[in-house]
């Protein structure tokens, strides 16, 4: 195919994934409003949108020469148009048939990207039959018997009855333009300064003016006596004259400097205001056509929650309010990952099953809340909630124990609110098993580094037996803040003033020691107090406290911690352009990006999260004791693997053994065990179906057995399904691992939380 040919095709085909994926949310909408809608009459609406959006779909799959696709809508068009004229009934597992062929759709449509295809929904063949199987109206469709997850989303506030005009831009060109007018700010920042040196220059010369008329009686009283003299003046007053007479010259010249550069500040002065008010005003447009409604975030959701219901055997309702508040686009796409993870674990960790909610006297179906308000002009807060279990405090204690972070005999005295943040670190997971969903204990952790890199702070809400909420506060758009200009040592750096508490001062005898930390007593509160120099690493300044008892500092507040900065010198609050520090440089602790003064100097932004635990460690300064002698080498971890598999075990023990473990195989469970009765092992990695004793039953052998119960056991299996999930948590397995999603990495990391 010619050059011309080919580039063409792509951008034809980049215009259909566009087109062809808002087909697809609108039908997966609609597929979930047909779930909710019990009557006929009521679905005969339903199915004709459902069925003009199949059309659609297929009109332009054919335009592309995209023939899977297309046929699998034609096959669409065949069940909704039966539907609509009601000779055919969408049961719940026809319902479940036609979810499949839109995850197909989408399948096919990472294809025209290049990406990488998994194993996932059927091949397109069988997806066929099963479609003409529904619109002949048979009833040989595949059984599910899983329950149906109901969704609930937001009307549009107004209707809009007159059609706008719109063009379709491509993102990354909204982007470009974007950062382009984010480039004025520094200009328009500049402006401002000139003309600030500008009235500073004037201020100066009215000065000069002032003290030359304090001497100008004097200048002219010494000429008018020169004058007098006459012939007789000898040199030294013919010098005097020649200098009364520059001063006469300088008077004239000043007059008119003052002139030109009065009529030069007041020019400046509205040439910065109109700058100004063009560049915010460009800004603020720009940032306009970058804004989406929260609803553009969420039109995915309802799949998510209706799939891992299903899976799971669970029931739940999920509700998104304040969808129409609209977000920068940028800030959605780095929340979308956090949030879906939040919405899983909603689902995995927080809704029961409904015999247990019945039995705990609660309704059958779950709730789920996705909730976003507008805090300010600024900021927005998103919380996501669940009226399920909770989240159990010595739980977590028992997590927190295993991951190391505490020592066993100090956990029970930790509060449970303190105990309760533990969730954030990697490594602590409360799942009483590791799957492909959940259990690795890093979900959390990458949500709260995903937000506070975005500048914002997440805060947890639970109450065991009544359900959980997150908070998360995020900033409104991520070019511009305003930011407190502070000097520590020799260099200057920027706070975001969304975590400044208040600025103050207090003297250097104030500072007491608490439990072996600086303190300080603000509002009859002791808060911590630490040097900014110091959690930095920077040398300190030693000029900035000589001759002086007034400390300046900074009290920050975040993650319901209160700490004090002293700092060299607080310089003054301005906006600033946020820029990011580049692909080198992607995480940098305790700096969150730059910006680039007035001035022209770049000074760093400081990330609060980071700073804040920074200064814990600062000021705790523990002091790590140990006996004296030579240092012992850890010791090697050994590993027992059991697979009937002659080929799963080789490649097993060849991964495990290159990671540095000793490992031992066995070729099924009766085995294994006889070997764990002989000899001592870290861990067991096992298949499940295997002849003699199987992985379920070798797992319960361990468990009962009291010098192995606290073995761990990894399954690594072929079966995926809920029930075979359920019975390895019941037996009670550490991780199970499905190998149609196995990987290497996955592995060795269960593995080294495991041993």
């Amino acid at each position: 195919m010619p050059e011309p040919d080919r580039e063409f095709q792509q951008r034809l085909l980049a215009t259909f994934r566009g087109e062809a994926e808002e087909h697809v949310r609108a039908i997966t909408s609609g597929l979930i409003d047909l779930e909710n809608t019990p009557g006929v009459e009521d679905r005969a609406p339903v199915a004709e949108k459902v069925f003009r959006e199949a059309h659609s779909l297929k009109g332009a799959a054919r335009a592309v020469n995209l023939k899977e696709i297309e046929t699998i809508c034609q096959s669409l068009e065949e069940v909704f148009a039966r539907a609509k004229r009601r000779e055919i009934a969408l049961t719940a597992d026809a319902l479940d048939v036609l979810h499949r062929a839109t995850d197909e759709i989408e399948r096919l449509l990472m294809a025209t990207r290049g990406e990488r295809l998994e194993q996932g929904p059927p091949k397109t063949g069988d997806l066929l039959g099963r479609l003409e199987a529904i619109s002949r109206g048979s009833a040989a469709v595949e059984q599910s018997g899983q329950p149906d997850v109901e969704v609930t989303l937001p009307r549009p506030e107004t209707e809009k009855n007159i059609a706008e005009e719109t063009v379709r831009v491509p993102a990354d060109q909204l982007d470009r333009l974007l950062l382009q007018v984010e480039e004025l700010v520094p200009l328009r920042m500049g402006a401002v300064h000139r003309s600030a040196e500008l009235r500073e220059l004037a201020r100066d010369e009215s000065q000069w003016k002032r003290e030359w008329a304090k001497v100008q009686f004097v200048a002219r009283s010494l000429r008018q006596s020169i004058d007098r003299d006459g012939e007789t003046a000898d040199k030294k007053d013919l010098g005097a004259r020649r200098l009364l007479e520059f001063l006469e010259w300088n008077e004239e010249f000043s007059k008119r400097f003052d002139t030109k550069l009065n009529g030069l500040s007041r020019f400046a002065e509205r040439e910065q205001r109109s700058l100004s008010a063009l560049v915010d005003s460009l800004l603020r447009d720009t940032k306009l056509l970058l804004l989406r409604p929260f609803s553009s975030l969420t039109e995915t959701f309802p799949k998510l929650v209706r799939d891992l219901c299903r899976q799971q055997g669970k029931e739940a309702t999920l509700s998104v309010q304040g969808a129409n508040v609209e977000i920068d686009r940028r800030i959605l796409q780095e929340i979308k990952d956090p949030l879906m993870h939040m919405v899983r674990n909603c689902i995995d960790h927080g809704i029961e099953k409904p015999e247990e909610r019945t039995r705990a006297n609660k309704a059958p179906r779950g709730a789920i809340t996705i909730a976003i308000e507008q805090k300010n002009a600024n900021s927005v807060e998103i919380a996501v909630s669940d009226n399920g279990a909770g989240i159990d405090p010595q739980r977590v204690r028992e997590a927190v124990v295993k991951s190391g972070l505490i020592a066993a005999e100090s956990v029970q005295a930790v509060g449970d609110s303190e105990i309760l943040a533990f969730i954030f670190q990697s490594g602590v997971s409360t799942s009483p098993i590791v799957t492909d969903i959940s259990g690795r204990g890093l979900g959390m952790a990458i949500v709260r580094e995903k937000v506070e890199r975005l500048g914002g702070e997440i805060t947890l809400d639970t109450r065991l037996g009544a359900g959980t909420t997150f908070r998360l506060l995020l900033p409104l758009t991520v070019s511009t803040v305003r930011g407190l200009l502070i000097r520590a040592g020799e260099q200057s750096f920027i706070i975001p003033v969304t975590f400044v508490e208040r600025v103050a001062s207090t003297k250097k005898d104030s500072v007491q020691t608490v439990e072996n930390r600086a303190t300080v007593l603000l509002g009859g509160r002791a808060v911590s107090f630490v040097r900014l120099h110091e959690v930095l690493e920077l040398p300190a300044d030693g000029s900035a406290e000589k001759g002086t008892e007034s400390l300046p500092m900074v009290i920050l507040a975040a993650s319901e911690r209160r700490i004090a900065f002293q700092v060299d010198e607080v310089v003054g609050e301005q906006e600033v352009l946020v820029k990011s520090l580049g692909p080198q440089l992607v995480r940098v602790r305790n700096v969150g990006g730059a910006a680039v003064l007035a001035t022209g100097k770049v000074v760093p932004i400081l990330n609060v999260a980071d700073l804040m635990k920074s200064a814990v460690k600062t000021s705790s300064q523990p002091v790590p004791t140990r006996e004296v002698g030579e240092p012992t080498a850890p010791r090697q971890r050994s590993i027992l693997v059991v697979d009937d598999s002659i080929t799963a075990r080789t490649l097993l023990k060849s991964i495990l053994e290159a990671a540095g473990y000793l490992v031992r195989t066995a070729v099924d469970g009766a085995e294994a065990f006889a070997t764990l009765r002989e000899t001592k092992f870290d861990l067991v990695v096992s298949d499940v179906d295997m002849p003699r004793l199987n992985g379920f039953d070798l797992t319960s052998k361990i468990r009962a057995d009291k010098n192995l119960a606290d073995l761990p056991v990894i399954l690594v299996t072929a079966l995926e399904s809920r029930e075979d999930r359920e019975r390895g948590i019941d037996v009670g397995a550490n991780a199970y691992i499905v190998k149609s999603s196995f990987e290497q990495s996955n592995l060795l990391d269960i593995v080294r939380r495991s041993v």
